[in-house]
């Protein structure tokens, strides 16, 4: 269950890492990363993968260190694939299923964006028969323009309003969009906020929350989410390092809180 802190300056959220940041550290050391992550303060995390383990044996390292799980990145649970993600989800204790994939020819007309949102919507039924909510994510180009218009829009007008969507705020950017204009237009139809930081190009290194050209606070102030979700793809220093600063800037600046907030 997440908490919401009151400050003198703003209401914040629990902030979670989403762990494809720290794959390679997942890779080599499961239980001794995850550690690391809860030493820092992380209320929770997001999974996308085990890193050669088991969504039983992240759920239970989770549950050990207290960390909240906010969400799982997961394959549609449709097909083949649904027996397992559905098992997956309920190894992990958490009932946010978010698919963070799909490529950008899927959003590259508007039949090809009705066909996506299909899927999905397809997605969303099988997910509210088991007890689970689901939301896509974004990248860059669900944001450019698509017969005139940000593809987002067209995928929202057939997308069945179960669909939650998990905004990159980073990505909105990249493309040339206004992540809080984005998020004042959503609502509470984006519940989950990626935020990472950088100089706003797609071929560039990440660098720490408050390094970089993002304006979190405008981000924070336009939204209605319930999770901060803290992910760098990529990063010119080293990684941990990385995640600890963007935690504390968070932290500092009044915008978010961790376990012990």
């Amino acid at each position: 269950m997440t908490t919401i802190k009151q400050t003198n300056l703003m209401t914040t959220l629990p902030i979670a890492l989403q762990l494809y940041t720290l794959r390679d550290a997942l890779a080599a050391d499961v239980a001794g990363t995850l550690e690391r992550v809860a030493a820092i303060g992380y209320a929770g995390v997001e999974t996308a993968g085990f890193a050669g383990t088991t969504a039983t044996a992240v759920g239970r390292l989770c549950r050990e260190l207290g960390l909240a799980i906010a969400g799982a990145h997961m394959p549609l649970p449709l097909g083949a694939d649904q027996a397992a993600v559905l098992a997956d989800m309920a190894a992990l204790g958490t009932t946010r299923l978010v698919n963070g994939w799909q490529p950008p020819e899927q959003y590259a007309t508007a039949d090809a964006i009705r066909r996506t949102a299909d899927r999905f919507n397809e997605a969303a039924v099988v997910a509210g028969e088991n007890g689970l909510t689901f939301g896509v994510h974004n990248h860059w180009w669900e944001f450019e323009p698509v017969a005139g218009r940000p593809a987002y829009q067209i995928l929202l007008e057939h997308l069945d309003p179960a669909v939650y969507l998990e905004i990159d705020t980073y990505w909105v950017a990249v493309a040339g969009a206004d992540p809080a204009a984005v998020l004042a237009e959503l609502g509470p139809r984006a519940p989950l906020l990626h935020l990472k930081d950088g100089p706003g190009r797609q071929d560039a290194p990440m660098v720490a929350l408050g390094q970089g050209m993002m304006d979190f606070p405008a981000v924070l102030r336009a939204s209605h989410a319930d999770w901060l979700i803290v992910e760098l793809d990529r990063c010119a220093t080293d990684m941990m390092t990385a995640v600890a600063d963007s935690y504390a800037y968070l932290v500092g600046e009044g915008l978010g809180h961790g376990r012990e907030g």
